[in-house]
């Protein structure tokens, strides 16, 4: 499950014409008023023309997925530059609508593909950046057009990029009062899974390490709920709570990957209890009669938000790592639950129940700009891409076989879209951007 893929930087100059008055860099400005996205051009990438095409339409699916670019497509025939390394018609492409055009091409030898690709400001008259080339096995064709993404999408947002990234999450089959659950690992956009458990025993929760490289889960493989650790690159798991006196459920990794967090119930009683990764020594964090559970770590490591009802209902707190008071950060109307830290630091997502519907929501880490994304029969479990922008969740359908789904949605609460697996899938964990 190891990926052999590497960078390297070009600066392949063209001939350009004299650029066009422009104030700054072609940018997509990110607010929470309507975006009308920007129009790109993506015609057919030169070389081998089976893979080159297959990247391109990966290319063309990751920028247009975000709502924030809209394909402008092949456009007229005059408009195809004859190779790479022509120069770019710029007012052929200007004539269609075009703002910005990604120039690309792709080689094989054997089992290896190189991609090079250039992007362009059309209005400009210029190339945005310079020239990269992307080195890698023909296997993971689809992860170097992740990686051309990316660059794309960094560069005409100035945010981070997220589309090499991976998902784990739990498939789900049978009827709702017996449910056959496994974990699996897939690209973001539903491809290339890899299953991690069987169906032998019920799963719940995984949860990524910061490198991508471990989960921790909740497992009854022992007829009731412990925690377990897995290796992704060779399968393995080992139990990390093997209590027969207690339950331990909801872990989560602190962001260096020392520490777990976890929810531990014992005599009727919930708290929240930290382990040591390397060496098992568990201490409770946080301790009340009321029930403390789901906790989920700052990125600076220090903190962690978690949900209780000390104050009667399901709220949000935060605690620190050193001990101390936890603090209320969520006083809203409904039942808040299962929190996210963003990546930024800046967010909290959760769910939020009002009645008889369930939201996702987002709220400061101070408690203030309470937002809500969605609102359905039942939205659950938010999980942060690796840039802050993205949550994605679990929708459930309504009615006794009613099935979930994991869909993703922008943090403006626009662009909410399914995605697109064959089977029932429920509490995704969005894993770091791959090296």
């Amino acid at each position: 499950m190891t990926f052999a893929l590497s960078l390297t930087v070009a600066g392949i100059a063209l001939p350009v014409p004299p650029a066009l008055a422009q104030d700054g860099p072609l940018r997509i400005e990110l607010t929470d008023g309507v975006t009308e996205p920007l129009a790109i051009a993506l015609p057919p990438f030169h070389g081998d023309a089976g893979i080159a095409a297959r990247i391109r339409d990966v290319v063309a699916a990751d920028l247009t997925g975000t709502g924030l670019f809209r394909d402008v497509g092949p456009g007229s025939a005059a408009s195809q530059p004859a190779s790479f390394s022509e120069a770019i018609a710029y007012e052929d492409w200007r004539a269609l609508g075009a703002q910005a055009l990604v120039s690309a091409e792709v080689t094989q030898a054997e089992e290896a593909i190189s991609v090079k690709f250039r992007l362009f400001d059309v209005y400009a008259g210029e190339a945005q950046g310079d020239g990269m080339q992307f080195d890698a096995r023909a296997a993971d064709w689809r992860r170097a057009a992740h990686k051309i993404a990316d660059q794309i999408y960094a560069r005409l947002t100035g945010e981070q990029p997220y589309f090499d990234s991976r998902v784990a999450f739990v498939q789900e089959t049978g009827p709702k009062d017996a449910r056959i659950k496994r974990i699996g690992v897939m690209d973001y956009d539903g491809q290339n899974i890899l299953w991690m458990t069987d169906s032998s025993s019920l799963v719940l929760a995984p949860h990524f390490s910061r490198d991508g490289q471990r989960l921790v889960y909740t497992s009854f493989d022992s007829g009731f709920p412990q925690i377990r650790v897995m290796d992704i690159a060779t399968v393995s798991s080992r139990p990390l709570t093997q209590d027969t006196g207690s339950m331990a459920f909801s872990p989560r990794f602190s962001p260096d990957g020392r520490w777990i967090a976890y929810s531990r119930e014992q005599g009727g009683n919930t708290d929240i209890w930290l382990m040591d990764a390397a060496t098992g020594a568990q201490r409770p964090l946080v301790q009340s009669p009321a029930i403390d559970t789901a906790p989920s770590f700052s990125p600076d490591g220090q903190r962690i938000v978690f949900e209780s009802d000390r104050s009667g209902s399901p709220q949000l707190y935060i605690a620190g790592l050193e001990g101390g008071e936890p603090v209320r950060i969520t006083f809203g109307d409904g039942r808040h639950g299962s929190p996210a830290w963003s990546p930024k630091g800046d967010l909290i997502a959760f769910t939020r129940q009002v009645g008889n519907r369930f939201q996702i929501a987002t709220v400061a880490t101070d408690g203030s700009n309470e937002k809500t994304l969605t609102e359905s029969f039942l939205d659950e479990s938010p999980s942060w891409a690796p840039n802050g922008r993205v949550v994605m969740f679990t929708r459930v359908t309504p009615g006794g076989n009613g099935q979930p789904q994991l869909h993703s949605v922008d943090i403006t609460g626009r662009n909410m879209r399914p995605l697109n697996l064959d089977f029932a899938a429920s509490d995704p964990s969005w894993g770091p951007l791959m090296p």
